[in-house]
C-alpha cells in the first residue's frame, strides 16, 4: 500500500497492522482458499441487497425517481447523448443512469425498478465501505473492522434517513467509484500507472458529480500538497533530490489536475454535440451574519447517521440516541487523525479531510437549505476511517503498555512475571470493556434494522391518479413537477403528464425533455391539481391558469386532485 508505507515512515513498526502478501496469506497452515471468501462476500451482498430493498420499499418514490427511470430508458433505447434533456445540477450520466438502463432492459420502466437500482447502489457502498475498512488487516483485526464499518453503515435513519442513503439518486452513488480508488490507492504499491489509473478514475465520476470536487478532488490535492511540502522540509540532501523523492505524492497531485482537465474536456465536447444540460445552480458561502440560520443543518448531518431525534419519540428516539454513539467515534477519530496526521495513510488523511470539507461547506454554504442527501458520501468515508483509525489505535496503545511492561521487567530484578501480568491486565480490561459496549451497540443498531424492517411498505406517489385517468380516456396532460412524471411511469407511460413551474407557468425543465412540450408531437388537454399540503405536493395555480389556458371545458375532482380538461391542445399556449 502506497498511502501506508509513506506514513510508515514516522509511525513505531509496532503500531502497525500485521499483514502478510498473498504468498504468505496462501502458505499459513488452515489458510481459507480465496473462493470461500469470494463466496462469503457474495452471499453477505445478496442478504443486504434484499434487506435495503425491503428497507427503500418503506418510503415513497416520486417523481424524482420517475425522472432518472425515463431518462435511462431514453439512453437504453439509443439516445446516448440525451439530446434534449435537460437535468438537475447534477447529472450521473457515466455512473448510476447505465445501472439503471441496464436493469430496465431486464425489469422495465416501473417504479419497483427504482427501489432494485437503491438497494443495489447501499449495497455496494456497504461492501465497497467494510473492504476499504479492511484493508492491511487480516484475522481478528479485520473481523473487528469489518464490525465497525457494517454497524455504522447497518441501519439508516426511517424516513427521511432511508431516503438519503437507500433510496435518492444522489451523491451516495458516487461514493461507489471514489471509493473504488481509494481501494486501489491504499492497495497498489507506489508505481506509475496508479497516478494514472486515479485521474481516469475521478474523471469518470466527475463527470457524473461536481461534488466529486469537495469529497476526492479537493482532499486528495490537498493532502499531496501537504505531503510533498512536508516532505521536501524533512528530507535530506540537495532541493532537487528532496522534490524527486516526492515523486510519487507529485504524480497523485498531477492526476488530479488531469482529472479534472479530463472532465472538463468530456463535458465541452458533450455540449458540443448536443448532449444534454445541466441546471447549474448557485453556491456561494452563507453571509456572517445569516450563519445562523444554518445550524438547522447540524440535524441533517445527524440524519444521515441516524441520530437525529428531533420529532422522535418512543423507539425511534431510543436508536436515535444510540446512533448517536456512531457520531462520537467518527468525531473521537477525526481528532486523533489531526492530532497524527502525518502517521497515519494517505488513504486515511484524504478520508478525514474529505468528510469535514463536505460538512463545512454543507453548514456554511447555501448548500444547507438541500436535503441531508447533500452530505450522504461521509458516511461510508466515516465507516471506513472509524474502523481503519480505531484498530490501529488500540494497537498503538496495546504496544506502549506491552513496551512498558517489559522496561518495568528489565528494571526490577524481583517479580517481573508479576509487572508483566500487571502489563497485560492493563491491556486486557479495556478491550473487554470496548469489545462489550461495541457488541451491546451493534446488537441496537441490528435491533433497530429489524424494526424498520416490519414497517410497511409505501406505495408510489400518485398511485391512485393514472388508473383515474386512463378510465377518462386522458393521456397526456400537465401538472406540477411532484404529480407529472410519478404518474408517467406508474401508468407504463400509457398516461403522460409533464410539469409546469407553478409560479409562472413557464416548462419545468428540471429532469426533463424539452420535446415534451412540442405541440407538433404531442396533444395535451388536460391539467391536474393537487391540494395535498406541503411543497412535494400542493399545485393550485388557477389564476395563471386560467390567464394563460382559459376557461376549461370539464373539470372533474378525484380524491384531493382536481382534473381540468380543454377541447384543444394546450401546449401551444404555454409562456415561453
Amino acid at each position: 500500500m502506497g498511502g501506508l508505507r509513506a506514513g510508515a515512515e514516522a509511525q513505531p513498526r509496532s503500531s502497525l497492522p500485521a499483514s502478510g502478501g498473498p504468498a504468505e496469506r496462501a502458505a499459513r497452515p488452515g489458510g481459507r482458499p480465496r473462493w470461500t471468501a469470494v463466496a462469503a462476500c457474495l452471499l453477505a451482498g445478496l442478504a443486504l441487497f434484499v434487506v435495503y430493498l425491503r428497507l427503500s420499499q418503506t418510503y415513497p418514490l416520486n417523481s424524482d425517481s420517475a425522472n432518472i427511470l425515463l431518462m435511462a430508458s431514453d439512453l437504453l433505447h439509443g439516445h446516448l447523448l440525451l439530446r434534449g434533456w435537460f437535468m438537475s445540477d447534477v447529472s450521473f450520466y457515466p455512473t448510476e443512469l447505465p445501472q439503471y438502463a441496464l436493469l430496465e432492459a431486464v425489469l422495465g420502466v416501473h417504479m419497483a425498478t427504482a427501489h432494485v437500482a437503491a438497494a443495489m447502489t447501499y449495497t455496494l457502498t456497504f461492501l465497497l465501505a467494510v473492504l476499504l475498512a479492511r484493508s492491511g488487516a487480516t484475522g481478528r483485526p479485520a473481523l473487528i473492522r469489518t464490525l465497525i464499518a457494517a454497524g455504522i453503515m447497518l441501519a439508516p435513519q426511517f424516513g427521511t434517513g432511508v431516503f438519503a442513503l437507500d433510496l435518492s439518486v444522489g451523491h451516495i452513488g458516487t461514493s461507489v467509484p471514489v471509493l473504488l480508488v481509494w481501494l486501489v490507492l491504499d492497495k497498489a504499491p507506489p508505481r506509475s500507472w496508479v497516478p494514472v489509473l486515479t485521474a481516469f478514475g475521478l474523471a469518470w465520476v466527475l463527470v457524473a458529480d461536481p461534488i466529486v470536487y469537495v469529497v476526492a478532488i479537493g482532499p486528495l490535492g490537498l493532502v499531496c500538497a501537504l505531503r510533498v511540502l512536508r516532505g521536501v522540509l524533512k528530507g535530506s540532501g540537495g532541493l532537487l533530490n528532496r522534490i524527486a523523492d516526492q515523486w510519487y505524492d507529485l504524480s497523485l497531485g498531477g492526476a488530479v489536475v488531469a482529472a479534472t482537465a479530463m472532465a472538463w474536456v468530456f463535458n465541452k465536447l458533450l455540449s458540443e454535440a448536443g448532449g444534454y444540460t445541466v441546471n447549474r445552480l448557485p453556491f456561494y458561502l452563507t453571509p456572517w451574519h445569516d450563519l445562523h440560520t444554518n445550524l438547522s443543518a447540524i440535524w441533517k448531518v445527524l440524519e444521515i447517521f441516524g441520530a437525529n431525534p428531533a420529532g422522535l419519540r418512543g423507539a425511534w428516539l431510543a436508536l436515535a440516541f444510540l446512533h448517536l454513539a456512531s457520531v462520537l467515534v467518527v468525531l473521537w477519530v477525526l481528532a486523533r487523525v489531526a492530532w497524527r496526521f502525518f502517521r497515519v495513510s494517505l488513504v486515511d488523511q484524504v478520508l478525514a479531510v474529505a468528510i469535514v470539507l463536505n460538512v463545512a461547506l454543507y453548514l456554511l454554504t447555501n448548500a444547507s437549505d438541500e436535503a441531508a442527501h447533500e452530505v450522504a458520501i461521509i458516511v461510508p468515508f466515516s465507516a471506513a476511517l472509524a474502523a481503519r483509525v480505531l484498530i490501529q489505535a488500540a494497537g498503538v496503545r496495546a504496544a506502549g503498555v506491552r513496551a512498558a511492561g517489559v522496561r518495568a521487567a528489565g528494571v526490577q530484578a524481583a517479580g517481573p512475571g508479576d509487572d508483566q501480568a500487571a502489563a497485560a491486565g492493563r491491556t486486557r480490561w479495556p478491550k473487554l470493556a470496548g469489545a462489550a459496549a461495541g457488541i451491546a451497540v451493534l446488537a441496537g443498531y441490528t435491533a433497530g434494522l429489524g424494526y424498520e424492517l416490519s414497517q410497511p411498505s409505501v406505495p408510489p406517489a400518485n398511485a391512485s391518479l393514472a388508473p383515474w385517468l386512463l378510465d377518462h380516456h386522458l393521456t397526456y396532460g400537465l401538472s406540477g413537477y411532484w404529480t407529472s412524471s410519478s404518474v408517467t411511469v406508474n401508468s407504463g407511460g400509457r398516461v403522460e403528464i409533464r410539469a409546469l413551474m407553478q409560479y409562472s407557468m413557464k416548462r419545468d425543465l428540471w429532469m426533463s425533455n424539452a420535446t415534451w412540450y412540442d405541440p407538433a408531437r404531442h396533444y395535451a388537454n388536460f391539467i391536474v391539481l393537487d391540494s395535498a399540503p406541503g411543497f412535494m405536493n400542493h399545485w393550485e395555480p388557477r389564476a395563471l391558469i386560467k390567464k394563460y389556458f382559459g376557461t376549461p371545458t370539464r373539470i372533474y375532482h378525484t380524491g384531493r386532485y382536481t382534473v381540468m380538461v380543454w377541447d384543444r391542445n394546450l401546449l401551444p399556449s404555454i409562456p415561453r
